[in-house]
């Protein structure tokens, strides 16, 4: 799960600079802060993780549901950065799901 968790931060990064560089930033914003807010959540559970503390289930179940949306904002770009980051973050929620279980 770290593994998907690193992949998903490193694309929501991505993809936030990169939209920044889109021609109109305005239709990016909403993309852009469910990166960064997905990427602090990813984070926080992957530090949380390195703890061993096992009171995580809240936090992991935020997880998926911020990788999701941050998956389906981004599949309304047609870029390859949205693309790849919309991927990362299925990708991230899937193994959430599989830890809970």
């Amino acid at each position: 799960m770290l593994k998907s968790l690193s992949n998903c931060i490193n694309y929501c990064n991505w993809c936030a600079d990169a939209c920044l560089d889109e021609p109109d930033v305005k239709k990016m914003v909403k993309c852009i802060r469910l990166d960064r807010a997905c990427s602090y959540v990813c984070a926080a559970t992957a530090n949380i993780l390195d703890t061993k503390y096992d009171n995580i289930q809240g936090l992991v179940d935020y997880c998926i549901q911020i990788c999701e949306d941050c998956a389906k904002e981004c599949e309304k770009h047609d870029t390859e950065h949205c693309r790849q980051c919309a991927k990362a973050c299925r990708e991230c929620a899937d193994a959430c799901r599989k830890y809970a279980a």
